[in-house]
């Protein structure tokens, strides 16, 4: 279980409740008892008596996962299994489970449950149809609020048109559409629902139907919003789309840049950055008042022993809030994976490790270890005070660096403050904490009237 790691970072997994599993729950009927436990923020009861167990697995909690499963099973409770590593590996999961779903869940789990009402359920749903316009609501009644920072979470698109080898989007998308949108105003009167100011849209690319976004963001304009959301460098840097998103309240963006390298950029298929001035997409996003949380892969073929200061040095002078940084994974059901395979490059199937903290493959390059070690000094030497305040002076505008400064510090320093308030069951007090800062400030104070604040990474 990734909660029991010794990397584990309690703040980083209590920012979001688990909207896939409220969002099937939406399915269920009137009468039916349904309770949302989630490890990650809370102890589970696993002495209750359910009818059915539904458990979603991503990679590094599948042996976790498993573990619940057989226990259930073996008393007699029918468990479902779902998510990212069951359709990635269904024979792996199918040892643990009464019935799967491959692929999102819209149309499979209400087949599911009038089979199971029937008595005649299957072993395996497989996803046809990619259709999200007509989901009934979520069941955020299912969530419990306090246990999260960021609890209006919302999703308003499936997966993402891009088609990167190391991603995991395409196994669980495979067969069909691979990026689709709700209606706009089904989404729209989801986040007129949401109590509260601040929005975090956990959509894979937020910007990438620009004919939903711009219908999507001019429905929010009025509304008195903050959100954070990603997106990807061509979208920032295509028309005036971003400039429509600032307009809404978009305060924070996660871009993944993943390399500075060109021929990395090639051999990961990742052709939306090719060519793309990251410079340029930086200074209209600052100029626009959004903070930046960018993303990076180290051990990519290209990279030697240099790549992990040459890239805290570039985001540092180019002023990012954050950066998360990832050891290269082969998730399973990827392209990269396949090819790996195929060179007999993977080490092992150890699916606790597969969380970009370790290296689980052979490397070229760079050895595993100056691998690793350079993954955590990139960490520890962005997040360093002087390159806080190195990346803080880089906003032309004092104000925006003021709030570059205090939010990376606090994010990555101030580490007992967010584990108490979270054992006290306090994390969700300092939301209106958050709404405060992501809220407009005055023009004299920032740039178009806009305060940022950095994606929480």
């Amino acid at each position: 279980m990734e909660a029991k790691s010794p990397y584990w970072r309690p703040i980083k997994y209590s920012l979001f409740p688990p909207l896939g599993l409220a969002t099937l729950a939406a399915y269920c009927s009137a009468e039916d008892e349904i309770e949302l436990q989630d490890e990650h923020v809370e102890e589970i009861n696993v002495n209750d008596d359910p009818e059915i167990v539904v458990i979603q697995i991503y990679i590094t909690n599948a042996f976790r996962s498993y573990q619940l499963a057989d226990h259930y099973r073996k008393r007699g409770v029918y468990v479902c299994l779902g998510g990212l590593h069951v359709s990635s590996l269904p024979e792996e999961a199918m040892q643990h489970a009464d019935s799967l779903f491959i692929g999102p869940g819209e149309d499979t789990f209400p087949k599911f449950l009038t089979d199971f009402r029937n008595k005649e359920p299957k072993k395996i749903y497989r996803n046809v149809k990619r259709d999200i316009e007509n989901i009934p609501p979520i069941r955020r009644d299912l969530i419990k609020r306090s246990l999260y920072l960021v609890p209006n979470s919302i999703v308003v698109s499936r997966g993402c048109p891009h088609h990167c080898d190391f991603c995991y989007k395409d196994a669980f998308f495979e067969g069909g559409k691979s990026f689709y949108t709700q209606r706009v105003d089904a989404a729209l009167q989801e986040i007129e629902c949401l109590p509260g100011k601040h929005l975090y849209f956990l959509d894979d690319h937020l910007l990438g139907n620009q004919k939903f976004s711009s219908a999507l963001f001019a429905g929010m304009k009025g509304m008195n919003r903050v959100f954070q959301g990603a997106s990807t460098i061509d979208a920032i840097l295509r028309g005036d789309l971003i400039e429509k998103a600032a307009e809404a309240g978009l305060r924070s963006v996660f871009v993944g840049f993943e390399t500075l390298s060109g021929a990395n950029l090639s051999q990961s298929n990742k052709k939306q950055n090719i060519g793309k001035d990251y410079g340029e997409a930086i200074r209209r996003l600052h100029s626009l008042g959004i903070m930046i949380n960018g993303s990076f892969v180290f051990g990519l073929d290209d990279d030697n022993k240099d790549v992990f200061k040459r890239t805290v040095d570039w985001g540092v002078q180019q002023g990012l809030t954050t950066s998360t940084y990832h050891i290269l994974t082969p998730y399973p059901g990827t392209r990269l994976y396949q090819t790996m395979k195929m060179q007999e490059r993977i080490l092992h199937d150890n699916w606790s490790l597969y969380d970009t903290r370790h290296v689980v493959y052979k490397t070229k390059g760079l050895s595993t270890d100056e691998l690793k070690k350079g993954y955590d000094w990139a960490y520890q030497s962005f997040y360093s005070w002087s390159n806080i305040w190195k990346a803080s002076r880089r906003h032309d505008n004092i104000m925006h660096g003021v709030k570059h400064f205090a939010y990376a510090g606090g994010w990555k320093k101030f580490e007992p403050i967010w584990n108490f308030m979270i054992k006290t069951q306090g994390l969700n007090k300092m939301l209106p904490l958050l709404e405060s800062i992501l809220s407009r400030k005055r023009n004299s104070e920032n740039v178009g009237g806009r305060s940022p604040f950095p994606a929480i990474a």
